[in-house]
């Protein structure tokens, strides 16, 4: 299924917060494919999408934190100028609502939509690849 899991823990504006779960991450051997990070007043949110979501949350509840695990597509971007304009085109016209979107550390992007399952059947048969996430958990090349 090409639903991939993104786990999302809320930080503090603390110098340092972002690297405690990277730590977290990186000492219990959880590859991080990709992240981001927003703020507001108040606090901030870090999302990553790794090579495995589960030990990524035993590690981050481990180590005190509160991490959500929410499902999002992944589609591949073609390696050119207007690629990433013409992907979320497809997506606009498949009448996917994205919520928001970052990229990975490779040629695809993260769009968390307000249906997951409803994207995955509105966009199967389209231009837009989806990527499963054994590709996102498989070796770096």
């Amino acid at each position: 299924m090409p639903l991939v899991t993104q786990i999302s823990v809320r930080i503090s504006k603390e110098d340092g917060s972002v690297s405690g779960v990277t730590r977290a991450l990186g000492e219990a051997g959880v590859d991080i494919r990709g992240f981001s990070v927003s703020d507001s007043a108040e606090h901030g949110v870090l999302r990553v999408i790794v090579d495995r979501p589960e030990a990524a949350c035993e590690a981050l509840a481990h180590a005190g934190m509160t991490p959500c695990a929410t499902p999002v597509i992944v589609v591949e971007l073609p390696d050119q100028p207007g690629g990433l304009a013409g992907v979320l085109k497809a997506v606009a016209e498949a009448g996917v609502d994205i919520v928001y979107v970052y990229s990975l550390i490779t040629q695809y992007v993260v769009l968390n939509v307000a249906n997951p399952a409803d994207a995955e059947a509105r966009l199967a048969g389209s231009t837009v690849r989806l990527v499963t996430a054994e590709e996102i958990s498989a070796p770096a090349a």
